[in-house]
């Protein structure tokens, strides 16, 4: 059996979502705007296609558990506790960002807005590994509630 779908389809999400970003901050600084506003919106739409993916999974079939070895497990789940915090910083920021940018408060909006696609790269990037510590590197464990997938109880 292959990867599961749904993990590999938002996953996917997020890459698309990383790249745009780095499309649109070349985009603004070749003084681009609207050009940047598209492209931003579209990879503010692919973070939010990811984050229902993933929240309608979670919802009703369960999270994947760690499936490899036990000495490798403590170690996937610090990374994995610092790849959620990055997520949930970096889509805040990046929502900020998004509202701050469509009401023209550039100020605001110019100040954050590396810092959340810095943020928002690394997100992928830990996504993207998590993605493959589950599903590729190691089989995944069993599918199962949100809190012993993460914690293992």
């Amino acid at each position: 059996m292959g990867v599961p779908i749904l993990p590999t389809i938002s996953t996917g999400f997020i890459v698309i979502s990383a790249i745009l970003v780095a499309i649109g901050w070349g985009l603004i600084i070749a003084k681009k705007v609207e050009a940047h506003k598209k492209v931003m919106l579209a990879a503010g739409a692919c973070a939010l296609i990811f984050f229902i993916i993933y929240a309608l999974r979670t919802v009703f079939i369960g999270n994947t558990a760690f499936g490899g070895p036990d000495e490798v497990k403590v170690y996937y789940t610090f990374f994995l506790f610092f790849h959620i915090i990055l997520a949930t910083v970096g889509g805040v920021l990046g929502l900020i960002n998004i509202i701050t940018g469509l009401r023209d408060k550039l100020v605001i909006h110019r100040r954050l807005g590396p810092i959340a696609s810095i943020i928002w790269f690394f997100t992928a990037i830990t996504g993207v590994i998590v993605y493959l510590l589950l599903y590729v590197i190691y089989k995944g464990g069993e599918t199962t509630s949100v809190i012993k997938a993460i914690l293992g109880f």
